[in-house]
């Protein structure tokens, strides 16, 4: 059997250190807020909304609401955006995307400010993570499978790490987070030839494939932590991850799916709503 790598052992240390230090922030007149732009009411959206304000409010982090229209004109969500931009009470936002076609993503991307980008979906943000600066902050996703890895006591450093999926907001920026702590990363994707093999030489595997049942038991061997980053839903209609059950029986240590990456997430988001109170207020904890 696996090591259970559980995410709500991950997300309930991060709530203990994020209540004092939203403590201290507002004994000093600082209440750390995070602002929730919605358009229309997917229901994937609506369910990670709901988790993020029990989230911030166990945090001690307030939440303001920004809800329109599926309908809404891009003129009027980039208004919010530059009025979020304006209200200093306001310190991080977290856009839900995809946004409808008839809104350019970029632009809404671009128009947030990057000091308030708590999410990493500015380029900003995303250019940060690639040079190593400070500055911004990195997708949650990822960074919630550091905080996993640093929970658990797992240095990355001099281990190979494989990591499947390239997208702009969990498989490049885990690949530049794993580099930064000095890993040694691959990243496979759809063109990558022989992927199992090549998954069977990690000693740290990050599935982010997107597809249920993805990562077979030929990609993984006993010595190997699996973060399985997936959130799908099976043919029985229940929650499972990227990696396939008996795949997982096979690995050394593994995330669930409930209860892994994804309970680190909005505790991430919290945390990143936090530091930039702090940064904004300039208050050095």
């Amino acid at each position: 059997m696996p090591q259970i790598l559980d995410g709500k052992a991950v997300a309930a240390a991060l709530t203990e250190d994020l209540k004092k230090q939203t403590a201290a922030l507002v004994s000093r007149g600082v209440v750390p807020t995070l602002a929730i732009v919605r358009v229309g009411e997917r229901g994937d959206d609506l369910a990670y909304e709901r988790g993020a304000i029990k989230r911030a409010q166990t945090a001690g982090v307030a939440v303001k609401q920004f809800i329109l229209p599926a309908d809404c004109t891009q003129p009027q969500l980039l208004e919010t955006i530059d009025a979020i931009n304006q209200d200093s009470g306001i310190h991080g936002c977290l856009i839900f995307m995809p946004l409808p076609k008839s809104i350019d993503e970029r632009a809404v991307r671009e128009r947030l400010s990057s000091a308030k980008d708590v999410d990493g979906i500015t380029f900003a943000s995303q250019a940060a993570v690639y040079v190593g600066r400070d500055e911004g902050f990195p997708p949650c996703t990822p960074a919630a499978c550091m905080e996993i890895l640093k929970f658990y006591g797992v240095d990355p450093k001099g281990k190979n790490a494989v990591v499947l999926g390239r997208s702009l907001v969990i498989g490049r920026p885990a690949a530049m987070m794993l580099l930064g702590a000095s890993a040694t990363v691959t990243v496979c994707h759809t063109k990558t030839r022989d992927t199992a093999s090549i998954a069977r030489r990690a000693d740290i595997l990050v599935a982010a494939v997107g597809h249920a049942g993805a990562v077979t038991p030929e990609f993984v061997t006993p010595s190997q932590i699996v973060l399985d980053v997936g959130i799908n839903v099976n043919d029985a209609g229940k929650l499972c991850g990227d990696v396939a059950p008996e795949a997982a029986e096979l690995a050394g240590a593994c995330t669930p799916v409930p209860g892994g990456v994804g309970s680190v997430t909005t505790t991430v988001l919290m945390k990143h709503v936090v530091e930039a109170a702090e940064k904004q207020s300039g208050i050095n904890n």
